[in-house]
């Protein structure tokens, strides 16, 4: 092989290096594509979170809207309310227990 064609055969050589390089790094090469591609995945699966998590609060609202033995239950679960016939009885913890 002569000097000239040993010179263009590494040129053509270091060309495809240099558009090998492009093809990984450019804006819209492997590495990126690659990136998007777990992005996507990730805004996916917390989409179908979110639209569980919808599905949920929509239950519950119908339920405050409709449902008066689930308004009874958080209103004496969380506001500690009670009907107007009904006592509660506390009973104190004897001390000695506690230290157990």
């Amino acid at each position: 092989m002569t000097l000239k064609g040993k010179t263009l055969f590494s040129l053509l050589i270091l060309l495809m290096f240099f558009i090998f390089l492009f093809i990984l790094e450019s804006e819209s090469g492997f590495f990126d594509l690659r990136r998007l591609k777990r992005e996507n995945s990730r805004l996916v699966e917390r989409n179908l979170s979110l639209e569980h998590e919808n599905r949920a609060l929509c239950r519950e609202i119908d339920r405050l809207k409709n449902d008066m033995n689930y308004i009874e239950n958080i209103a004496r679960r969380e506001l500690g309310m009670i009907r107007k016939d009904e006592v509660i009885i506390k009973l104190n913890e004897d001390p000695a227990r506690k230290s157990r």
